[in-house]
């Protein structure tokens, strides 16, 4: 039985992931585009990482190769585009998986050069990488761009830079596809709640000095659908349908994937 992605091409940027006990959102999603059928270029700001990634697929049976890009330099953006022309003969996904933290604080906390890092990199990198397959797919005149968003794009107060960086890219998410949606090119976005992620657990334990347990156990407790975080799995599964034929006649949609968190919000 032929997969979901039989015979597709995905550029999966944000391919590696943070050190951690768990699987992060951009590995899951490689792992299971190339198991169902896609043959993957796995991005990453830190070549060993999607390197990394890569190997997996690879020793699972797909087909992958990886790349060293950092979204915020448009001049190694557009080589993500060249690089996956000349591998991939064609771009049919793009997922744009790429979001930093750090640094990050309420609106009168928060740091200039912080705010300016972190909506370089989560709205202005996902505008460049998306700007740059736009090319290809309005020639291919099909295409699907899934955007990986968060509810820190409507709940929050702590963290304004993130929250407006997320904020903004379901409104990118939305332009985008009703811009391009003439050229058949569909533009979705999974909107995740709080995920067990090396890069949220083993980073806010890093940042707070408190055990990936304590973060991980008052993290659980916070989502309404059985008391406990979603996966990277999750995340990787939302985004599969998206990007799939299953999901031909969606574009435009922020799809939560949160345990119900997003629907107690006031």
């Amino acid at each position: 039985m032929a997969g979901r992605l039989e015979g597709k091409t995905a550029v999966i940027v944000g391919a590696g992931q943070s050190p951690g006990e768990t699987i992060g959102n951009g590995r899951a999603i490689a792992l299971l585009f190339a198991a169902e059928g896609a043959r993957v270029l796995c991005v990453d700001r830190i070549a060993e990482r999607a390197e990394e990634t890569a190997a997996m697929i690879l020793e699972a049976g797909g087909e992958a190769s990886a790349l060293q890009a950092d979204v915020t330099r448009s001049r190694e953006v557009a080589e993500i585009v060249t690089q996956a022309m000349g591998r991939l003969r064609r771009i049919d996904i793009l997922v744009n998986n790429v979001g930093i933290g750090g640094g990050d604080g309420p609106a009168h906390r928060v740091e200039e050069a912080a705010f300016d890092r972190i909506l370089s990199v989560n709205l202005k990198g996902m505008w460049l990488v998306t700007k740059a397959a736009l090319g290809v797919m309005r020639e291919q005149k099909v295409g699907a761009i899934v955007n990986i968003s968060s509810l820190a794009a409507q709940a929050g107060g702590i963290q304004l830079a993130y929250e407006v960086s997320k904020a903004g890219v379901n409104r990118l998410t939305a332009s985008v596809a009703i811009s391009q949606a003439r050229y058949g090119i569909r533009c979705n976005a999974v909107q995740p709640g709080l995920i067990d992620t090396p890069m949220a657990v083993a980073g806010i334990a890093g940042a707070s000095g408190r055990s990936q347990a304590e973060v991980r156990a008052e993290r659980d407790a916070r989502v309404p659908l059985g008391g406990k975080m979603g996966t990277a799995w999750d995340i990787a599964h939302a985004a599969l349908f998206l990007a799939s034929d299953d999901a031909r006649f969606v574009t435009g949609a922020i799809l939560p994937v949160d345990g119900g968190m997003g629907v107690r919000i006031g």
